[in-house]
């Protein structure tokens, strides 16, 4: 029985339509609670293949089938696109061509034929934050040469996406010296409210960028703009500049008040 995974962002909506696709001989899985965790689980488990509904929030959809194309464990996977807005449709048809777009009338058919073809040449992405398109992101991040940058949390090839860097920049860790810039991704309020103090303490003059999930990402949790801004002013750090750093992570940048805090 091929295993299969429903993303879906509407429960009640979704229950049916795991039903039909139970009745039609697939194991069905459709818990998208927690995508983090669905992420990993579905890399170290690949099912026979992913349907991923668009009629709502397709974005994340879009998120989701990109995350897949991300990982060579989970690159072959047939993913199919299934409804959705032709005019949102189509910019993830064209990011996504080796994916099958349909609608759920006939989807037993359509979803056989798919596992029993899977993609033979599927788009490699390089990570989630591929595709982000507009100013250089070394820019919008204020990399310059000569510039030690620690990076704390980053998603996977979130460095290769920095490089190259610019002359005598260099990667670094907190714990390996002073660095002119920190990058920190934060997944949850939990993880920010538990490390902000730490964080804070160890930027000495450097500036630090606090990176989220945005609302619209897979990865989206409990922390955002407002709690990410709450926490740097607590512990004496003022925000100055805002980054939409991809289709995924936003983030603010803060530097130490002048007067100590």
């Amino acid at each position: 029985m091929p295993t299969i995974q429903l993303v879906h962002w509407n429960a009640a909506e979704a229950q049916p339509l795991a039903e039909r696709l139970a009745a039609a001989g697939f194991a069905v899985d459709w818990d998208v609670s927690d995508v983090p965790a669905l992420l990993k689980r579905l890399r170290s488990s690949p099912p026979a293949a992913l349907v991923i509904d668009l009629g709502r929030l397709p974005s994340q959809g879009r998120d989701m089938g990109v995350a897949m194309r991300a990982y060579s464990a989970t690159r072959g996977l047939p993913l199919l696109f299934v409804g959705g807005d032709p005019l949102k449709v189509d910019p993830i048809r064209t990011r996504l061509p080796d994916a099958v777009y349909t609608t759920w009338d006939g989807i037993e058919d359509t979803l056989a034929r798919a596992i029993a073809h899977p993609p033979q040449h599927p788009v490699a992405t390089r990570s989630q934050l591929d595709g982000y398109s507009g100013k250089p992101l070394l820019t919008k991040l204020g990399i310059r040469p000569g510039m030690r940058v620690a990076l704390a949390g980053e998603p996977p090839d979130f460095r290769s996406l920095l490089t190259p860097l610019p002359d005598g920049a260099a990667f670094c860790s907190l714990d390996e010296g002073p660095a002119l810039l920190v990058i920190w991704f934060v997944r949850s309020a939990r993880e920010l409210q538990a490390s902000m103090q730490s964080m804070a303490q160890a930027l000495g003059g450097a500036g630090l960028w606090i990176a989220w999930p945005k609302k619209t990402s897979p990865l989206a949790g409990d922390v955002g703009e407002k709690e990410v801004r709450a926490a740097g002013l607590a512990v004496g750090l003022v925000d100055f500049k805002v980054c939409a750093i991809d289709a995924t992570w936003s983030g603010l940048l803060f530097k130490r008040r002048k007067n100590g805090g």
